[in-house]
């Protein structure tokens, strides 16, 4: 008979498990992203934008025409980069990218 000597296991550990075997990690990183950009673009941006998600620390934001695109990437990447960071403390964020898309 196996016996495990380890003793209890951590409850956050446990968690842990739970919601990386749920998805549920990735949900709750998904909202964090959506919130911290939300409070980084403020309203008038957030009508013509839409996180796209997040890889290698690169935000990457939808942005619903060709104008803004330009003008956000020209204009408001910086001041954006700063409220992100600012919004997201403890996650990497090394640049922005913006795609032009349509919904």
């Amino acid at each position: 008979m196996g016996t495990d000597n380890r003793g209890p296991e951590n409850i956050a550990d446990i968690l842990g498990k739970l919601f990386t075997s749920r998805g549920w990690g990735r949900k709750n990183d998904r909202l964090r992203l959506e919130s911290a950009w939300s409070t980084a673009a403020g309203n008038e941006l957030l009508k013509d934008t839409q996180v796209l998600g997040m890889r290698r620390g690169v935000l990457e934001i939808a942005v619903r025409n060709a104008v803004l695109l330009s003008e956000l990437t020209q204009f408001h990447k910086r001041g954006l980069l700063t409220r992100l960071r600012t919004a997201m403390p403890g996650v990497t964020l090394t640049d922005l990218k913006f795609r032009a898309a349509s919904w």
